[in-house]
């Protein structure tokens, strides 16, 4: 089916030329990343009418897979789908990386975006994020937060958190935000910001309780939550955001083209299903935009690492 879609040009031999296109996703299978990353593939591959494959690259936070594809020739057959992590967070936190997240790559587009919802155990005591603030700062670095490991997007948020109010809390990082959340709800630390997916289930069923949203407007499924920019939090708007991004030197025909595949991608009513599931609200836009976007988030977070004088562990 996905051959009969070949256009005019492709069939005198313009990219991409029935060759195989390789997407580098560099986490492991089963993450949102990956999950909604083989969804729009697919249905590229079939636009485009040639294969195209996602392949996992995972390990040091994601920076193994970016560095692979930042190598990769300039042709359009390598493009990398990934998150704010190795893009906008890492290069600051584990210092120099065999590639640069701005020069080494040109913008596609953005895949979507993940809210957080900074969440408690129904038995803390804490019914609103003052109230959380005011306890930390009378006992100053004895309230703990989880996150899915250092450098995550998780432990960046609860540094902001202190930053913003002079409170100081204890940061307990996990292996992923799975066990974090589990020792969120068990009450073995106080709170944690959670990805909207994982934490709404457990906000609905009354075992955990929900203070804010990161989101810049509430949101639909909990509309008596505030944002933290309502409960005082300035300049607190923080969304996890997926993307794609190809080799610089890529030439403007290609990074057009997937944009325009992609942002296709995005509007089919399948994807949707699965990106309202996955807990991501779909963006898509120009490449200008999510080159915009890296470069403002890149730069606030080299910041808060600056600041919080955070250190890779």
């Amino acid at each position: 089916m996905g051959l009969l879609s070949v256009s005019p040009a492709q069939a005198q031999g313009d990219w991409p030329a029935g060759k195989v296109i390789t997407w580098v996703v560099p986490y492991p299978p089963g993450g949102s990343t990956d999950v909604l990353g083989r969804n729009v593939a697919q249905r590229v591959s079939m636009s485009l009418g040639t294969n195209v494959i996602v392949d996992n690259k995972a390990g040091a936070t994601g920076t193994i897979g970016a560095a692979y594809v930042a190598k990769a020739a300039p042709d359009g057959y390598t493009v990398l789908g990934t998150s704010i992590g190795p893009q906008a967070i890492a290069p600051h936190l584990l210092g120099k990386l065999p590639y640069d997240p701005i020069a080494g790559f040109e913008p596609v587009v953005t895949i979507g975006t993940i809210p957080h919802i900074l969440v408690v155990g129904v038995n803390q005591p804490f019914q609103t994020v003052a109230e959380l603030v005011a306890a930390a700062r009378a006992q100053p670095g004895q309230l703990a937060y989880a996150s899915g490991g250092n450098g995550t997007i998780l432990q960046m948020q609860g540094e902001l958190l202190q930053q913003q109010t002079g409170a100081r809390f204890i940061h307990v990082p996990y292996k992923g935000d799975t066990p974090a959340l589990q020792d969120t709800l068990a009450g073995q630390v106080q709170f944690m910001f959670a990805p909207v997916a994982a934490a709404l289930p457990h906000v609905q069923a009354g075992k955990l309780r929900a203070l804010a949203v990161t989101s810049g407007q509430r949101l639909k499924a909990l509309p008596a939550v505030p944002t933290m920019g309502e409960v005082g939090m300035k300049d607190f708007v923080v969304e996890q955001w997926q993307a794609v991004f190809a080799p610089a030197k890529t030439s403007t025909a290609v990074v057009q083209r997937l944009n325009h595949e992609i942002n296709n991608a995005l509007k089919d009513p399948a994807v949707v299903s699965l990106a309202d599931k996955l807990g991501v609200t779909l963006v898509g836009g120009t490449p200008k935009q999510l080159g915009d976007l890296q470069k403002a988030d890149s730069a606030k977070w080299a910041k808060v690492i600056k600041d919080g004088n955070i250190k890779a562990e």
